[in-house]
């Protein structure tokens, strides 16, 4: 475990002592049933994370070999995140693995999904010329036993002449097959779920089977996955319209030594198995993947989610969370919790310094916020709010100075129509002009991340510009969740 430098350590706990024990729901610490002094020392510790854990969308996220990646929908490229630590994976740099020069398969390149055979890593993907009908899957190698790569392009894979997206392979019974979405039979109703039997891994042989699913709606099944029980192989898939709050996972599994190639031995479980959650401000939760925990012992599921319940393919957010698993050997994947809600680390993380600072916790202090002007505070914001509050204003060059150690720090704050630009600065720097406008209200987004900066002290200014977007109906700026690297 890395820890938090002893001076860092002691004012953390005492800043957070009196904040969790009187203002934070139940869900905000679920690390254990502990004293408030002994979940302060957890969480000083820094054995803690909150999501979202990549701003994308369509997350596969894995460890492997002393390090989490993550692979998210990019639209023109292929790009992965790496990270020693789930905590830190948010604001690590994006590395490009790949673009295409050739136009038939250049654009709308979603979903990527790793796979790891011998020494070599596979990325599935799917990508069009442009034309959504024109979705193909395709296939990547990597030169060498590195998550990162480079890779090259491989082939395209599962092509039956029509639009096929969210590839990947599944084992059953020590052999390998290819699940993906299609279009339903006469390119009408919902799209449903084909596999076929792959010879290596980027290419497939023999005829397709189709296994219907149902899904609660008329729309999409989308984005199989599967999830390895003892008895069983689960394959778990999104329904819905991945715009709509209502996307969500529902489920079929295939008993050990069964024919997966027999539509008829797939058993439908009913309903969905993760859905929106109100009550945590989660909505459309979907498109994921599982990964074990880096000692082995846990099992977890990246998604996709929202902070927001309007009809929208915008500021969908990869986040993650431990799942569990029922009497009867199904997997028992819970409910979303809140952007913000603290959760323990996989066990086997390293963990790393970092900690928050919730807008309430004001003074002129270390990790602590001073506000200048008129500022207002309150709990409407209700569950889009970290700790369901925040403080706003719209009065010019008023500031709000937060002073903290480490070296990155990120705002995560409500972001709405009638909201305007800030100017940011750090330690007394040139400001960035930060624009917290967005036609429909959203909570704990990501409105900035500071570049990265020598270790220790530093003071992070935020001031109110007075200006707005032309679109917005006033300059407001929020101030709610402040994440320390």
């Amino acid at each position: 475990m890395r820890f938090v430098r002893p001076i860092l350590t002691t004012l953390l706990a005492a800043a957070l002592i009196g904040s969790v024990a009187s203002t934070a729901p139940a869900v905000e610490v679920r690390a254990t049933e502990a004293p408030a002094a002994d979940v302060q020392e957890h969480v000083a510790m820094s054995q803690t994370f909150r999501n979202p854990v990549n701003p994308s969308a369509d997350p596969s996220l894995m460890f492997y070999n002393g390090k989490y990646y993550v692979a998210t929908t990019r639209g023109d490229r292929i790009g992965i995140w790496s990270s020693d630590s789930l905590a830190t994976l948010l604001v690590q740099p994006e590395k490009v693995v790949f673009r295409d020069s050739d136009p038939s398969r250049n654009t709308q390149m979603w979903a990527p999904a790793f796979r790891h055979v011998g020494s070599r890593w596979y990325i599935y993907y799917t990508a069009s010329d442009g034309v959504d009908s024109n979705h193909r899957m395709y296939v990547l190698e990597s030169a060498n036993d590195d998550p990162l790569g480079p890779y090259t392009f491989k082939a395209k894979i599962a092509d039956f002449g029509e639009y096929a997206i969210d590839g990947e392979p599944i084992t059953v019974n020590g052999r390998q097959y290819f699940v993906w979405t299609g279009p339903g039979r006469g390119q009408g109703g919902p799209a449903q779920l084909y596999i076929v039997r792959m010879s290596n891994p980027w290419t497939s042989t023999g005829q397709r089977v189709a296994i219907p699913a149902d899904g609660g709606c008329s729309e999409v099944r989308e984005g199989p996955t599967p999830l390895y029980g003892k008895d069983r192989l689960f394959l778990t898939y999104s329904s819905c319209d991945t715009g709509k709050p209502d996307y969500q996972l529902w489920m079929k599994s295939l008993a050990n030594n069964a024919d997966p190639m027999v539509a008829a031995n797939w058993k439908q479980h009913p309903g969905p198995i993760f859905s929106r959650n109100d009550s945590t401000g989660v909505w459309g939760p979907g498109h994921h993947s599982f990964f074990k925990s880096p000692d082995g012992k846990e099992d977890w599921i990246a998604y996709h989610g929202k902070n927001t319940s309007t009809y929208t393919y915008a500021f969908r957010t990869s986040r993650a969370q431990k799942i569990s698993w029922n009497a009867d050997g199904t997997p028992n994947l819970g409910s979303p919790l809140a952007a913000g809600a603290t959760q323990t680390l996989p066990s086997g993380d390293p963990g790393s310094a970092n900690y928050w600072i919730n807008d309430t916790q004001t003074g002129t202090g270390l990790n602590q916020v001073e506000y200048a002007g008129n500022w207002s505070s309150g709990s409407g914001c209700g569950n889009q709010c970290f700790w369901s509050d925040d403080h706003w204003t719209g009065e010019t060059n008023a500031t709000a100075t937060i002073r903290f150690s480490g070296t990155r720090v990120a705002l995560l704050s409500v972001i709405d129509s009638g909201n305007g630009i800030a100017a940011i600065s750090i330690d007394g720097g040139p400001e960035q002009r930060v624009d917290y406008y967005s036609s429909i209200r959203v909570g704990e987004h990501l409105t900035y991340l500071s570049p990265n900066l020598p270790a220790g002290e530093h003071t992070l200014k935020i001031r109110v510009t007075g200006d707005k977007n032309p679109s917005s109906g006033s300059s407001i700026i929020s101030l709610d969740r402040i994440e320390v690297y």
